[in-house]
């Protein structure tokens, strides 16, 4: 095994053989999200999708034997920063390889491991995560979907919401009830369900910053194989947090977030302009400050939860690194509009308006999402309350 110096020199000259020349900050419809409906929109953001999958690096944390780099943590980070040097664009985004393929690498059979986990890896399948349901968002045990067993097969009857990307996702990590009558907590269950099958059915959500990536699932009597029940019968939802434990995480890094990430500093410098070698705004520049300090803070806490995580820790530290990611990355967006003045109140590209100015915007509109995935602010307080302080209901 390399030592960090080598490997680091290694992984820098590979980048620098096959990143493509001339792919640049890539527009939505463009990025490379794999699975069957793929359409690889860009030439050479399919070139850079190619090369990554081939050196097993669009997982590359994963256990060579599932499809993944086989790196560890410490090679992955330096991978990243490697690629951060180069402004090297995402190969793919990914819910399967963030969320879904830990929670199936930890939970699953080796059966399911071996089926599942490698077109994960190779960017052949996408997945999306069939959690909240109309009645069930923040009270999730409340959910009310139902699988019915029926020979080989589960029957499942119900609907799920807010569920990213389903419109264009081939597999659903989804809850269920199980068993009716037992307590909310103790009879669900985790399916594995292809949305081509027979009674599946999408509709998206819109925005208000224009995006539709938000969908309704209705499953109306759709059949599942039992072998597509990821662990044991009404015991889902141990995995049910874990997967959003490996969701709040996956926030708090920002690994799903908008490649565009325009930098604060220098967006303020551009509108504001600069006064003895500082920002001319005092009161903005102690805020800017602030939290460029909060968003490394947030990185070295994501450094010790994947750690935690890998050593298998249950802890609630997820939870403080979502809470503070999502909350940075709202105000970095407050700030940014505080910057940009009259420049901010832009929502479509006319005259003068720049690309990064509308995006600005729309972005700002966006990150109040995040404070609601994953779990909402109000629900991390309480897990952060009751895990972490110990405090008393």
């Amino acid at each position: 095994m390399a030592d960090s110096k080598t490997f680091a020199e290694q992984a820098g000259r590979w980048l620098d053989e096959h990143y493509p020349r001339g792919l640049g900050d890539l527009p939505s419809e463009q990025r490379i999200w794999g699975g069957r409906k793929e359409t690889f929109a860009n030439p050479l953001a399919r070139q850079w999708f190619e090369a990554m999958r081939d050196k097993g690096w669009l997982a590359p944390g994963w256990p060579a034997q599932y499809g993944g780099g086989g790196l560890d943590a410490g090679q992955v980070r330096m991978l990243n920063r490697e690629m951060q040097k180069r402004g090297c664009q995402p190969p793919m985004m990914s819910l399967g390889v963030h969320m879904m393929g830990p929670t199936i690498m930890e939970f699953g059979n080796e059966e399911q491991k071996r089926r599942l986990l490698p077109p994960i890896a190779r960017g052949e399948i996408r997945w999306c995560q069939g959690y909240s349901e109309p009645g069930a968002g923040s009270d999730l045990a409340g959910l009310k979907c139902r699988a019915v067993p029926d020979g080989d097969d589960f029957i499942v009857t119900g609907q799920k919401v807010w569920t990213s990307f389903a419109d264009k996702s081939d597999f659903l990590f989804c809850l269920v009830r199980t068993d009716f009558d037992a307590p909310k907590h103790e009879g669900i269950s985790v399916l594995l369900i292809d949305m081509e099958s027979e009674g599946v059915s999408t509709r998206p959500i819109e925005l208000i910053s224009g995006s539709s990536h938000f969908c309704e699932v209705f499953l109306e009597d759709v059949r599942v194989p039992k072998a597509n029940l990821l662990g044991e019968l009404n015991k889902g939802w141990q995995i049910a947090k874990r997967m959003l434990q490996h969701e709040r995480n996956m926030m708090g890094q920002g690994d799903l977030g908008e490649p565009f990430n325009p930098s604060l500093p220098a967006m303020a410098f551009n509108y504001i302009g600069l006064e003895q070698g500082r920002l001319a705004d005092g009161e903005l520049r102690a805020a800017i400050v602030a939290n460029e300090m909060t968003l490394h803070c947030v990185q070295t806490t994501t450094d010790r939860v994947v750690a935690e995580m890998k050593a298998g820790s249950n802890g609630a530290a997820s939870s403080v690194l979502k809470c503070a990611a999502t909350e940075a990355l709202q105000d970095k967006f407050e700030l940014l509009l505080q910057a940009m003045g009259n420049r901010a109140l832009v929502w479509e590209k006319s005259g003068d308006v720049t690309d990064d100015e509308v995006r600005t915007a729309r972005e700002w509109a966006f990150s109040k999402v995040q404070t609601l995935g994953g779990g909402t602010t109000e629900v991390q307080y309480n897990i952060i309350a009751k895990r972490i302080l110990d405090l008393p209901d």
